[in-house]
């Protein structure tokens, strides 16, 4: 019985070094200089800051978009606020609407920017700065950024 106790403990302290060996790599990396921008993911923001690439994403936005969506994405008298339906709208709908634009019920016209190099080339810093001021993660002003990391 000793035996078998003493394996069941062997066992569960080999797991959990197991675990630790896996985990604080992931742990200790887990910051602005290591992140990825992913569909799912496509913002980090820490301390009162975002990624470059939300920042960019400002930057973009208020070049192309907010003529028409206004300031922050809060919408105008041409074009809807961006805030309720960016919470539900997900990374391939975004593509779809920018690239092929689209007729809203109230015969309002997002025209397809296809052609626009600009937006294509920044869709996801874009797509990224929108979503955290859907999630409520960052306000209507400028936000603050890390500094800029090479070969991003």
């Amino acid at each position: 019985m000793r035996k078998l106790i003493k394996r069941k403990a062997s066992l569960s302290y080999k797991t959990v070094v197991l675990l630790l060996i896996t985990l604080v790599p992931c742990l200790s990396n887990a910051d602005y200089k290591s992140f990825k921008p992913t569909a799912e993911k496509p913002y980090y923001f820490e301390d009162g800051k975002v990624d470059f690439g939300t920042y960019n994403g400002f930057r973009r936005y208020h070049a192309d978009c907010h003529v028409c969506h206004g300031p922050a994405g809060l919408g105008s008298s041409y074009a809807p606020a961006l805030m309720e339906s960016m919470q539900t709208m997900d990374w391939m709908n975004f593509v779809d609407v920018i690239v092929r634009g689209r007729q809203g019920l109230d015969n309002k016209v997002m025209p397809p920017f296809a052609g626009n190099t600009d937006v294509l080339a920044n869709m996801l810093d874009i797509y990224a700065y929108l979503k955290a001021r859907a999630e409520n993660v960052i306000g209507p002003v400028r936000p603050a950024k890390f500094p800029k990391i090479k070969n991003r």
